[in-house]
């Protein structure tokens, strides 16, 4: 279940604008996130291995995890056209095969000479924060939209 995209532009952003993104962890998911990084480690691959280790089941990388919070930016806040400048990351708590993660993304500061927007970025499951950080992304405005932005639908959604 791909999200659907929405285009915002800096105009678009305010303060406290926030998105929400919710995906279950299937073991697919971390076998093909271990495929296409090279990251094998058997924490992530292993029930036998993992069994043995203070989580006491598979876990899915934190990477993983952080790449969701791309997903929320590239394709919702502020969607198609922003542009990855920095992301912090602090991994506070493992997340397991079968945990569905909720990814909150939230606008905290817009920097408008530079046309940046400041993100406050939280992946919890359940009550318990496993991920957090901030971002900080480049937005274009709508004059300088790409055409194929604009016939997604480009503005609010």
């Amino acid at each position: 279940m791909l999200p659907e995209l929405r285009v915002l532009y800096f105009e678009d952003l305010e303060v406290g604008l926030t998105e929400i993104l919710r995906k279950e962890i299937s073991s697919s998911d971390v076998v093909g996130f271990a495929e296409i990084t090279g990251d094998r480690n058997p924490i992530h691959l292993s029930e036998h291995f993992a069994a043995r280790t203070p989580f006491g089941t598979r876990i899915a990388h934190g990477l993983y995890t952080a790449g969701l919070i791309s997903a929320v930016l590239g394709t919702r806040l502020p969607g198609p056209g922003a542009v990855y400048i920095s992301q912090t990351l602090n991994f506070r708590a493992p997340v397991r095969i079968g945990d569905i993660v909720e990814v909150k993304v939230e606008v905290a500061e817009l920097i408008p000479e530079r046309r940046r927007a400041r993100l406050a970025c939280t992946c919890s499951v359940g009550d318990e924060v496993v991920l957090d950080g901030e971002a900080l992304v480049k937005v274009p405005k709508k004059e300088e939209a790409d055409p194929l932005a604009m016939r997604m639908g480009g503005g609010r959604a």
